[in-house]
């Protein structure tokens, strides 16, 4: 199952970025997932909430945001979605798709942390 690797990948981005940034909990982490990567959406939120135990993102949400898959006519200009599964013949012309122009993202468009807790008073007696 690479969703598990995936989801590992995401959280390793996540510790990395709260360290840097003197960041603590994650409470949501935002991926753009394109609908020809190959992606199973459940698979990926199960494998999420594993791989965050321990971590900062440990209970963070994740949302995912579905990419539709677009392509070029290599022969006119047109460009179509190409659904699922994909259509790399043009509907316009019958040409061949020159190439994908989105479908195939993977990538973490956001994260929100969780606001620190205000530093507590300190009075002397």
């Amino acid at each position: 199952m690479h969703e598990m690797s995936i989801a590992l990948a995401v959280v390793g981005q996540v510790e990395d970025a709260a360290r840097a940034a003197g960041r603590g909990a994650a409470e949501a982490v935002t991926l753009r997932v394109g609908e020809l990567a190959g992606v199973v959406p459940d698979a990926l939120r199960f494998c999420f909430e594993l791989a965050c135990d321990g971590t900062v993102a440990a209970g963070a949400r994740l949302v995912t945001e579905q990419v539709p898959g677009r392509a070029r006519c290599g022969t006119c200009p047109h460009e179509w979605a190409t659904g699922m599964p994909p259509e790399l013949t043009c509907p316009r012309c019958g040409g061949a798709a020159q190439g994908l122009l989105s479908g195939r993202e993977l990538e973490i468009a956001a994260v929100r942390w969780a606001a620190r807790p205000a530093a507590a008073l300190h009075e002397e007696p």
